[in-house]
């Protein structure tokens, strides 16, 4: 029987088409299975990192289909962003015609490899119903005051013309474009994500064991809780005055207060308010306005290299001491942790210590070592110690006094305990056109109104002019010009639009509506109860950050809306590994892609998919093989080709096990093994490699033998267990030989595992000889016969001392001559 992977694969896959054989069913008293991987952007065309991201969630859909299981494997495509933008100023487009074209072309991709995926429940971000039902959720959270706007300084990327969340911004660099981000003061909404930081800290322990322990990790430390003192720092009667009585004070943050009586110096953010009132009143000099503009602009990254500071020239009062600091500005500050104002020790913090003898000021200690001395010459006394010139703490081990100092500032009424966090809000306005508009109306009258939710969506106008210079929809004659929903006067549209990690943080909960209801709501909430969580998510550790922090919050905050009633959105979580050529990771400028058409197009996707499943653990980075490919091309024509071995049955045969020879009970026992591996890779272990293996390994001792019926119950399990991997091979043997019967739950059978014989090593005074096999039941007289006929050669004219067997394992012969 000659393989053919086209004409199969285009046979059955008309097939999948014409019987909708992937739609999740309506009733929900069968047990679920949610498979989602993270939905890719339109970008036109699949890599293999699609590819197999898209494989591993097939292989988990398709087996549990086969268990009886309901299994809902949605595709939806984030299609809203800059690149479509981008692409459309290059190629002078439309970016909804762009991305609609692309998906297009996509969708054509996935239904060439033969993905699973159900067709009636396809999405796009982009679409106008996804906007309306994601505008309604945006006004309920305003109501709620879980979205605020307000102005400050921004991360903005002058490449595409836009504001960027902290989190999209990667080493200084804007996460998409990698073009250095510069800091620009302008209004911007907010998400108030921190408002849940307690939670999401908290919950990462529901996550265990479900979660990679790094992704966990990741969001741990963005997260960054930290316990301290928070206090007021008061100025000295002389700078109030050149601030003109505009500030009193200013508050600080410590996560070490038994530092408190070394301070030297205070240091504000350049971005501080009170910087920002100084330039303004022009209480600062040119020159050193140059040097703070500079600072501002860097990088926060850049601004934690090489520190760089100057004088305000004002002072505050140390709260219990009482004597004058000097206030600094200092680069390595930032508005983004704590007040954008810190108290420093340089004698106790090495980037304190750095600033302090680079600008040449005090260095007052007060820990020192319990043992040898105290050396401050080249750097700052990190460790635990004890207090020393800190008045009524002295001589107090210093991690002990925190607690008490904190106490003191407390019944003093100079500060308190308080819990502070590296999260902030984020921020989702976009300067783009290319994204969902937020629903909201700027009106003189009337100030910020919601839109109406009976005129949503608010949709883009698509004839638009996009130069790359600023907004597109700010310069549109019309668009941005309506009526304010409450006085009815004239008022105009909000043109920002919102950041495309908004679409992303709810598109798993859109995917549990079905046709019923897909028009008229974006979910009920007995859908909702019954497919989430996601059994199994599969994505890229990149999004470990972003877009998962993003999902849960998104989760909590519809939680307390009442759309929902559990708290994670995510079971289970599967991160990838990258798919690499020559050592680096595929890219276009490197010249190392490879294209998933051209792979089909010469061997079939039968053969890309195993070889992506075969040539790596799904977690680890696989690097592409041109000759890998081919031996996974070599693998499915021989299993096709040899099932002609295979009798046609509409049931698994019936074999008696004690009749068989030698060889047919090795190959029935590989067969199991392999059918037992295949249950823990695909519950447990997710190592397809393995899985995929014990069947290279069963179909060899299949070939040692040639029973008709061990070669039937084989291909019955190998069908069903490698379906998931090579779907058009397996349909197509299944509907020759079994009438598609087998694609099902398979059982596995105890008594192939049981052994008629055991292999003993033979030993003579110890040094292993060689071995024997011999019935389970066989007597010791009959062991030792049989071990001295393999041994003669080393027996032969020697006096035998003394015959061991160790029962099950060994015979030794102790010999003398």
């Amino acid at each position: 029987m000659e393989y053919s992977a086209k004409s199969i694969e285009q046979k059955w896959q008309n097939y999948w088409q014409e019987n909708n054989s992937f739609e999740p069913s309506e009733d929900f008293t069968k047990e679920k299975k949610y498979i989602l991987s993270m939905f890719p952007f339109p970008s036109g065309r699949l890599h293999m990192g699609h590819v197999r991201n898209y494989s591993i969630s097939d292989a988990f859909a398709r087996y549990h289909r086969q268990q009886g299981k309901n299994v809902l494997h949605p595709i939806g495509f984030d299609s809203f962003g800059m690149p479509a933008e981008n692409a459309a100023i290059k190629n002078n487009a439309n970016p909804k015609t762009w991305t609609y074209d692309n998906i297009d072309y996509m969708k054509n991709e996935f239904y060439s490899l033969g993905f699973s995926f159900s067709k009636k429940r396809e999405l796009a971000t982009s679409d106008e119903l996804y906007t309306k039902f994601e505008q309604a959720f945006i006004i309920d959270m305003y109501e709620k005051g879980l979205l605020y706007r307000e102005k400050g300084m921004l991360n903005w990327c002058p490449h595409d013309q836009t504001v960027l969340a902290n989190e999209q911004v990667v080493d200084g660099c804007c996460w998409r474009c990698d073009t250095p981000i510069v800091k620009k003061d302008m209004n911007q909404y907010y998400f108030k994500i921190t408002a849940y930081a307690d939670e999401l800290l908290a919950d990462l322990k529901k996550l265990e064991g479900g979660w990679p322990k790094q992704v966990l990790t990741m969001q741990e430390n963005w997260i960054g809780k930290s316990n301290g003192l928070a206090f007021d720092l008061f100025f000295d009667e002389d700078s109030k005055a050149k601030l003109g009585g505009a500030f009193e004070s200013f508050d600080v943050f410590t996560t070490r207060p038994d530092t408190i009586y070394g301070v030297s110096y205070t240091a504000l953010a350049p971005e501080h308010k009170i910087v920002s009132y100084m330039i303004e009143n022009k209480l600062i000099t040119d020159e050193k306005i140059a040097q703070i503009e500079a600072m501002i602009n860097a990088s926060n990254i850049d601004r934690q290299k090489e520190k760089a500071g100057l004088s305000l020239d004002l002072n505050v009062v140390h709260p219990l001491t009482g004597k004058k600091i000097p206030v600094w500005i200092a680069n390595f500050v930032l508005m983004d942790y704590g007040s954008g104002a810190v108290m420093a020790v340089p004698a106790h913090d090495d980037r304190d210590y750095e600033f302090a003898t680079k600008y040449g000021l005090e260095i007052n200690a007060v820990i020192k070592p319990y043992e040898g001395e105290l050396e401050l010459d080249k750097k700052a006394f990190t460790d635990a110690g004890e207090l020393f010139n800190s008045s009524i703490f002295d001589g107090m081990n210093s991690k002990e006094s925190q607690a008490k100092i904190i106490e003191h500032f407390e019944a003093n009424k100079l500060g308190q305990k308080t819990t502070n966090y590296k999260l902030k809000d984020w921020g989702v306005s976009r300067q783009r056109y290319w994204g969902a508009p937020i629903p909201f109306i700027h009106c003189d009258n009337c100030g910020l109104v919601m839109e109406d939710k009976a005129n949503l969506p608010v949709a883009l106008p698509e004839d638009v002019v996009i130069t790359g210079e600023g907004n597109p929809l700010e310069k549109h004659p019309t668009w941005k010009h309506c009526k304010c929903p409450k006085c009815g006067k004239d008022a105009v549209r909000e043109t920002d639009t919102m950041d495309t990690f908004v679409e992303s943080s709810w598109y798993f909960l859109r995917f549990c509506a079905s046709e019923l209801n897909w028009e008229d709501e974006a979910f009920s909430a007995e859908q909702i109860k019954y497919w989430m969580g996601v059994d199994h998510y599969i994505g890229g550790i990149e999004h470990a950050i972003l877009h998962l922090l993003y999902a849960r919050f998104f989760t909590k905050v519809f939680r307390d809306l009442g759309y929902l009633e559990f708290d994670e959105p995510f079971d289970r979580l599967l991160t990838q590994g990258m798919v690499l050529k020559d050592g680096a990771k595929m890219s276009k400028s490197k010249g190392n892609t490879v294209d998933p058409d051209e792979i089909i197009a010469k061997y079939g996707a039968d053969t890309a998919r195993l070889f992506i499943l075969f040539a790596a653990p799904p977690t680890q980075e696989l690097e592409w093989n041109d000759s890998g490919v081919e031996g996974a091309y070599r693998f499915i024509k021989r299993f096709f080709e040899r099932s002609v071995n295979v009798n046609v049955t509409d049931t698994i045969p019936i074999i008696d096990h004690a009749t068989l020879s030698k060889e047919e009970k090795f190959a029935r026992k590989k067969v199991y093994e392999a059918l037992q591996r295949s249950e823990e890779v695909y519950n447990e272990r997710y190592t397809f490699n393995t899985m995929i293996a014990g069947v290279m390994e069963a179909m060899n001792a299949l070939n040692a033998q040639d029973n008709a019926d061990v070669w039937t119950e084989a291909y019955w399990i190998f069908t069903s267990i490698l379906e998931p991997v090579i779907p058009h091979t397996c349909w197509e043997i299944s509907e020759k030989y079994f009438n598609l019967k087998n694609l099902d739950k398979q059982t596995i059978l105890e008594e192939v595992f049981i052994e008629d014989s055991i292999m003993l090593g033979v030993s003579v005074n110890g040094k292993n000889r060689g071995e024997i096999e011999v019935s389970k039941d066989a007597s010791k007289e009959d062991i030792i016969v049989n071990a001295k006929e393999v041994v003669a050669k080393w027996l032969d004219g020697k006096e035998i001392v003394k015959e061991i067997v160790v029962p099950n394992k060994l015979v030794n012969i102790v010999i003398k001559g």
